[in-house]
Parts: structure tokens; sequence; C-alpha cells
């Protein structure tokens, strides 16, 4: 009688589990799909921060640009050597890193070119 006894508690007892586990996956699915959708929508959200700040860097970068483009504008127009002393710190730059191989001289007056007939 033990022994029958014990083999009607292992089976009620795998019974129950069954039961258990015919109930616990479907909510334990449920659950786990929820926290999927949660890190997702998490995750979407800050994807989407991080592209508002890099969109409001851009446009800051963008103002400075043309507030520095106004400035070099302004002084170009109201000091003449401006572009000339930009010219010569390029130039010199060049010759530095040594990007210029060859420099030829043309004369000019007034910014036009001398042309003197060649003998």
């Amino acid at each position: 009688m033990g022994n029958k006894s014990f083999l009607a508690i292992l089976i009620l007892m795998f019974g129950v589990l069954i039961i258990g586990l015919m109930i616990g996956l479907p909510i334990y699915g449920v659950w786990q799909q929820g926290l999927r959708g949660e890190a997702s929508l998490a995750r979407a959200e800050q994807e989407r921060k991080i592209e508002v700040e890099q969109a409001r860097a851009e446009r800051d970068a963008a103002v400075l640009r043309a507030e520095a483009i106004q400035i070099v504008g302004e002084a170009a127009s109201q000091f003449p050597e401006y572009r000339y002393q930009e010219f010569l710190g390029s130039l010199g730059q060049a010759l530095r890193e040594g990007s210029v191989e060859q420099i030829i001289y043309l004369p000019t007056e007034a910014g036009v070119p001398l042309m003197r007939p060649l003998n």
C-alpha cells in the first residue's frame, strides 16, 4: 500500500506541475513580451533624443559658421588689406607644409598684370 500511495502522490505532483506550466508559461510569455516592448520603446526614445540633440548641435554650428562668415565679410569690406594678409598667411602655411613646389611672380599694377613684349 505504501508504494501505491507514493505513486499516486508522484502522479498528482506531476499533474500539478503540468497544469502549472500550462498556466504559467503563457503568462510568462506575455510578461516577457511586455518587457521587450518597454525596452524597445525606451531605446526608440533614447535614439530620438540623440537625433534631436545632434540636430540642435548642427543648427548651432551652422549659426556660428554664418556669423563667422559675416564677420570675415565685414572685415574684408572694411579693410581691403585683409584679403592680402589672409593670402600671405595661407601661402606661408603652404610653404611650411611643403605643398607649394613652385612660385611664379607676375608683376601687376593696380591688380592688372603688366604685359611687356618679350625681346
